[in-house]
């Protein structure tokens, strides 16, 4: 079956860095686009990032751009989300998420697998 593991997450101080890792299983993972989602406390669950098969065409949350790199390795089946310059509002549960599809999508249903997520906490 397909399995979405996401691993990084942590306790940071503000302006800090972490890089999330997100590896994939039972799937073509080189045919799949790939996207990073998070829900803070109280919130709904939001886009990220996310990138196409090939790493070639990328998407950022205005939040974030400048901030986060989303880049995939299709030899590891591995996407990853190195954020730095961190905020308190960045605290929140990281998912990464696969889709089926060739055009990068921001809209969650349209994912159809999803990692259990990863805690990132930002202190101020």
């Amino acid at each position: 079956q397909v399995q979405l593991v996401e691993s990084g997450g942590g306790l940071v101080q503000a302006g800090g860095s972490l890089r999330l890792s997100c590896a994939a299983s039972g799937l073509t993972f080189n045919s799949y686009a790939m996207g990073w989602f998070r829900q803070a406390p109280g919130k709904e669950r939001e886009f990220v990032a996310a990138i196409n098969w090939s790493g070639g065409r990328k998407y950022y949350a205005d939040s974030v751009k400048g901030r986060f790199t989303i880049s995939r390795d299709n030899g590891k089946n591995t996407v990853y989300l190195q954020m730095n310059s961190l905020k308190p509002e960045d605290t929140a549960v990281y998912y990464c998420a696969a889709d089926n599809a060739i055009v990068v999508s921001t809209i969650i249903l349209e994912y159809d697998y999803w990692g259990q997520g990863t805690q990132v906490t930002v202190s101020s």
